[in-house]
């Protein structure tokens, strides 16, 4: 490990890259993680790009050399849960560079005018945009938001 790597830390969060893009999705439980990252697959898949999960429920992040990196937790790796369906195995990927994180927070929460637009976060030292949803709408509207995100900073 180099001086600029941090040794992994578990977080509960979900997974999901786009293209090249990592996304970690954090929020509490039942609030949607899984719905979102299912949605993401099928958008990624409906606008042929490359999708994969990363990890559901459980990721380790570390940092290297600047970039944040995300992987599945290896106890439920390839694993999902989709509500009312059960654990779904779907296979993951092993890494992905993260440029993207979003919160997903109960309508009630959320601020009527988000100062959000520029928003960011740091997690294990690494500075990364942050994209606050509420739970109040579908997760494929969700998507079309996180989408909306990672085209304006050229991420897809």
């Amino acid at each position: 490990m180099s001086a600029e790597a941090t040794a992994p830390v578990a977080i509960h969060a979900s997974g999901v890259v786009v293209g090249e893009a990592g996304i970690v999705i954090r929020g509490v439980s039942g609030i949607g993680k899984s719905s979102l990252v299912l949605a993401l697959l099928d958008a990624a898949a409906q606008a042929a790009l490359f999708g994969a999960l990363i990890g559901d429920d459980r990721l380790l992040l570390s940092a290297s050399h600047g970039r944040l990196i995300a992987r599945g937790h290896p106890a439920i790796r390839g694993q999902i849960e989709q509500r009312g369906v059960g654990i779904l195995e779907i296979g993951a990927e092993p890494a992905a560079i993260v440029r993207l994180v979003i919160d997903i927070f109960q309508p009630e929460q959320m601020l009527r005018y988000p100062e959000a637009i520029n928003a960011s976060v740091t997690l294990c030292g690494v500075d990364l945009p942050l994209l606050a949803l509420a739970k109040a709408g579908s997760a494929s509207d969700s998507a079309r938001a996180v989408f909306a995100r990672l085209r304006q900073f050229g991420a897809i």
